[in-house]
């Protein structure tokens, strides 16, 4: 065998879209579960189950999204700040990381109805982000000349989660 065959730039830039446009629905619904999991029990008032639904939610902020968000930051948001048209777009995106770790920090401390509001907040503004990727920043890294999206992507699983690292 001659090594890895060649991919069409365009299909690589698709491929790598659809990578990380799965990743982040992935990523969205495991939030959303955890979020809707320290909810319920903070409700029913079972203070054990409550502090292990926290410490699950905490411990997905601190092993997938910080991970997730740094590999955004140095792989993807730099590129797209080259564009002019992009450079607004970039630096409200990292305003939503900043927002996110914050909320992230706060949750760490809080718990109880707190603790579950903090847990709202950051599923939905989680979910708010990634559309904002999803939508407008990864078209627009796909459509960049070359294929600067599939080689931004490539092997990162903070990125494109493990089903599409090679």
């Amino acid at each position: 065998m001659d090594g890895p065959a060649q991919v069409p730039p365009d299909s690589a830039q698709a491929a790598a879209q659809a990578a990380v446009l799965q990743h982040h629905e992935q990523m969205r619904h495991r939030v959303k579960s955890l979020a809707s999991a320290l909810a319920r029990t903070a409700a029913a008032g079972d203070a054990v189950a409550e502090h292990d639904a926290h410490a699950v939610l905490v411990e997905w902020g601190e092993r997938d999204f910080l991970p997730h968000a740094l590999a955004e930051e140095d792989k993807l948001y730099g590129p797209a700040a080259e564009v002019p048209e992009a450079r607004l777009l970039v630096e409200g995106l990292l305003a939503d990381h900043r927002e996110l770790a914050g909320l992230l920090e706060q949750l760490r401390g809080a718990d109880g109805t707190a603790g579950a509001v903090l847990g709202g907040c950051l599923e939905r503004i989680f979910a708010l982000h990634t559309d904002k990727e999803d939508r407008l920043l990864l078209p627009l890294l796909a459509a960049l000349p070359g294929a600067a999206l599939a080689e931004a992507v490539q092997g990162l699983v903070e990125l494109v989660g493990e089903a599409h690292v090679r």
